[in-house]
């Protein structure tokens, strides 16, 4: 192109802004749109990329690059059974024959080829210092050398029997192959590797035996399913070993050439001297030792983030194979640090399957099943090429030995006719022009074919030009020893091989027959067991229950919704007993209502007062310190606006079967589920209770399924009844009438009186005034004894709602010990504790508990969880 640009646009193209670029064609300059310009070249170099250099051909699995190396390997008879040749001088013949790219390019090929850590089945045999998976990089090409791999054998076997195209090289001086015959089927079992322009190659290794059945079982059914596919080979097989973690990726790449899968290493736990110790024996795919893993896993040890590792040593040897040993610290769980190193290090991988190679020079995703089928058509045309290049050869060997036969059998004659001649050209015109035949009289009639045998002059048989002059070669000392029975018996074993050559490219079994012959005989020559074990179960971006070992924590649960665990060392190390041993100190506007013990892999179930239930792990809630409130938990869950906890319950095993959860909403509904029910909640939380119109949850608690269950509500009213007449619904059911509210009543609170246990309930109403009762006189009397209401009832009054008390505002059950906090409309907080409030009957107005002014109002009383308790509920020992 012309280095000028136009300086304007002519004929009116004011509004085209391209810039226009001068070409000499044939002496005219002709303009261009350089966009036009740059779209044409940039595609001739793509292609070229695609084509040349990046991508494998489906028939032999080799980049341009890898089968030139190989190739001049051949050339130089660098077969298994020679000696090993320098590599400067391998890199040297091919560049110099058909890849002028330079060593740095053709060097890391040859090197990569012998590396066993990167090639599944080796296709160079090395000598010297190759390199390492450490990773060391390999001397310099005037130190080692190299020779042809039987597999690689396999690959360039028939080269010269007309079994591929050939093309010139750069230079035209010498042509090279543009495929292998392949017979090995190196695609699928060593895989490849590149990056070309707008696509890239990643395809996986296979184990060499199971592709061998694979073909097989192909070439008996090409209508064969992927499935039964898949059972023949499960999947790659890696030269590094590991694990692969699920067959789902696999699954997807086979079918569509794309996916995805997860590869472990292989770690075993030893204990040696009280001390225990991961052992890591196999590594991912393509994952350097040092750099990638020993390195990383000192720098996580560094920053405090894997604190349960004391020492990590590199064991490994060429004879005793890799071996790197993970010393833990005392107390270490090995399988949490075993998970917690497969999250946070290269242990753990993930290698994309990107089948993309050349089909007729164009780049194709291809599944299992077409990389199989093509593979066959290539060696399909590698064979039948082979066999019609051999019947040629047999029929112009056939044709020579035919001529000799005539002039042997004449050979007093042949000779005479030569000897008269003066030049060679004269002789080999004589031998064309004159005829011959064999009499059925003549001595060595019995010996000879029939065909040969001839009594008419008629008949004379014209020998050609290539017969005569494979009589001319004839030396006389051969006419001493030469013998027509030879003669015939090569002429009759060329006549055999003919047929079965013409036998072979008339039958298209015999063709997939032999295929699968030199596939089953491939698999006894080379084939190995399995290296990569794969696993059922796919594996997640991030399992942090894998990550966190198994401990007893004390959780906190404030009034105001913050959570926080503590391990329950913390309490031990602070004494039991006193004032504020037990969760946060308290604040002006928040207290802790809530404190347990529980494992770190138990759930917590939170309960909306729309009727949603959210689970999370008690792991997930974030560790703080003793004298702090936590996290919010609203910012853990995804709450909808005006979306508040009621309660929260911790569960640790949902598969009890006696156990049940029992609803209460604000209209005096119950409803009672199967605890199990509950067990498979998503973060988005699940519907606990299917709530009506104008109804809100006031409470959950979890019982035995003998447990009774007393109800009381805003105008006073209260109903204690057996959980059992509230029969076990669905999660998403409604439930049942709990209690036959009055006008404008509504149930304010939910208590569970465990079977065999009484206690005391405490009523407050919104005015200050409140009582403590017996819950035995909520009972009725029959006429065999006290028992529970009936569900679905008005109930009987608790407390005397009037002008002086006000509404109910709250009710508990408690004991004298306990600590309560009483909380005001306003903002005003008063703690108190539970004996200090008379104990009176049922139907009472109760007494003053706080002084209430006259524009608040009571709003909600509570238990103080750490008021001078001395025990954690729950088992911290």
């Amino acid at each position: 192109m012309s280095d000028e640009i136009n300086p304007a646009p002519e004929n009116g193209d004011e509004g085209n802004e391209s810039i226009e670029s001068g070409t000499a064609v044939g002496g005219f300059d002709v303009d261009l749109p350089i966009e036009k310009e740059l779209a044409e070249s940039y595609l001739t170099y793509a292609m070229s990329t695609i084509v040349d250099r990046a991508l494998p051909d489906v028939r032999d699995g080799l980049k341009p690059s890898q089968r030139r190396i190989l190739v001049a390997m051949n050339d130089l008879n660098l077969t298994p059974g020679r000696k090993h040749s320098k590599c400067a001088g391998i890199v040297g013949e091919t560049m110099k024959k058909y890849h002028p790219h330079g060593d740095g390019a053709i060097y890391p090929t040859l090197v990569n080829l012998a590396q066993e850590w990167k090639t599944r089945c080796l296709l160079i045999d090395k000598q010297g210092n190759f390199g390492s998976i450490d990773p060391d990089p390999p001397a310099a090409m005037r130190y080692t050398e190299a020779r042809l791999h039987r597999h690689a054998v396999e690959l360039l076997e028939d080269l010269k029997l007309d079994t591929v195209d050939w093309q010139p090289n750069f230079d035209e001086q010498y042509n090279e192959p543009k495929v292998l015959p392949a017979k090995f089927p190196n695609l699928l079992v060593n895989g490849s590797t590149g990056i070309a322009v707008g696509m890239a190659s990643s395809m996986l290794p296979h184990n060499l035996g199971e592709v061998c059945d694979g073909i097989i079982a192909f070439i008996d059914n090409p209508e064969i399913t992927l499935a039964e596919l898949m059972q023949i080979i499960p999947g790659p097989d890696f030269p590094t070993g590991g694990i692969i973690c699920g067959r789902a990726g696999i699954g997807q790449a086979y079918a569509t050439g794309r996916g995805r899968v997860t590869v472990r290493a292989k770690i075993h736990h030893e204990e040696k001297k009280n001390r225990d110790y991961l052992v890591v024996t196999e590594i991912p795919y393509q994952v350097s030792k040092n750099n990638g893993i020993v390195d990383k896993i000192v720098q996580l040890r560094k920053n405090d983030k894997l604190t349960d590792i004391a020492n990590i040593v590199d064991e490994s040897s060429n004879r005793g194979g890799m071996r790197v040993v993970i010393d833990l610290k005392r107390g270490a769980d090995p399988t949490t640090v075993e998970n917690q190193l497969y999250q946070m290090t290269p242990l753990q991988s993930t290698s994309s399957i990107i089948n993309i190679a050349l089909v007729k020079g164009q780049p194709q995703t291809l599944g299992l099943k077409e990389l199989i089928r093509l593979h066959v058509e290539h060696r399909i045309e590698v064979i039948r090429r082979r066999t019609a290049y051999r019947l040629r050869q047999a029929q112009q060997e056939a044709h020579r030995i035919e001529g000799l036969i005539y002039a042997v059998c004449d050979i007093d004659e042949v000779i005479k006719l030569i000897r008269s001649s003066r030049t060679r050209d004269e002789a080999i015109q004589k031998l064309m022009v004159r005829g011959f035949r064999i009499p059925t009289d003549h001595p060595a009639a019995p010996t000879i074919p029939q065909r040969f045998l001839n009594q008419s002059a008629e008949n004379d048989v014209i020998l050609t030009k290539v017969q005569a002059e494979a009589i001319g070669r004839l030396q006389l000392i051969q006419l001493v020893g030469l013998e027509i029975e030879t003669l015939v018996n090569n002429y009759t074993k060329l006549l055999e091989q003919i047929e079965d050559y013409e036998d072979i490219l008339g039958s298209h079994t015999r063709v997939l027959s032999m295929i699968k012959d030199d596939v089953t005989e491939l698999k006894a020559k080379y084939a190995d067991p399995r290296r990569t074990e794969i696993q059922e179960g796919e594996v997640g971006a991030l399992d942090l229950a894998a990550l966190t070992p198994v401990e007893q924590v004390v959780v906190t649960i404030t009034h105001a919704g913050y959570v926080k665990r503590l391990p329950v060392e913390e309490y031990k190390q602070q004494g039991r007993g006193g004032k504020g041993v037990i969760g946060a100190k308290s604040k002006d506007d928040d207290f802790s209502e809530q404190v347990f013990v529980a494992s770190t892999h138990d759930d917590l179930l939170c309960f909306t007062n729309t009727g949603r239930v959210f689970k999370i792990k008690v792991f997930e809630i974030p560790e703080a310190p003793r004298t702090t409130r936590g996290r919010a938990i609203i910012n853990m869950l995804n709450l909808q606006e005006g979306e508040r906890i009621r309660e929260f319950m911790p569960i640790a095993d949902f598969e009890k079967s006696e156990d049940y959860l029992l609803f209460a909403t604000k209209n005096g509904r119950v409803k009672r589920t199967a605890l199990k029910e509950y067990r498979n909640v998503h973060s988005g939380g699940l519907i606990a209770v299917n709530l009506r119109d104008d109804d809100a949850l006031v409470g959950v608690r979890h019982t035995s399924g003998e447990d009774h269950i007393l109800l009381g509500t805003k105008n006073g009213m209260s109903i204690r009844f057996n959980e059992n007449d509230a029969r076990v619904m669905g999660r998403n059911a409604s439930g049942v009438k709990g209690i036959d509210l009055g006008n404008g009543d509504e149930v304010v609170g939910l208590i569970c009186i465990p079977k065999g246990t009484e206690g005391e309930l405490l009523t407050v109403t919104e005015k200050g005034y409140g009582k403590r009762t017996d819950t035995l006189e909520y009972l009725v009397q029959a006429a065999d004894g006290v028992k529970a209401q009936s569900r679905g009832g008005k109930g009987r009054r608790d407390i005397v709602v009037n002008e002086r008390n006000g509404q109910v505002a709250g009710l508990l059950w408690v004991t004298e010990e306990d600590g309560l906090m009483l909380i005001t409309k306003n903002g005003m907080i008063v703690r108190i504790s539970a004996d200090t409030i008379r104990k009176t009957a049922r139907n009472t107005q109760g007494v003053r508990v706080i002084n209430v002014n006259s524009d608040d109002e009571l709003t909600a009383i509570a238990r103080i969880a750490d008021e001078d308790e001395e025990e954690i509920p729950g088992n911290i020992e």
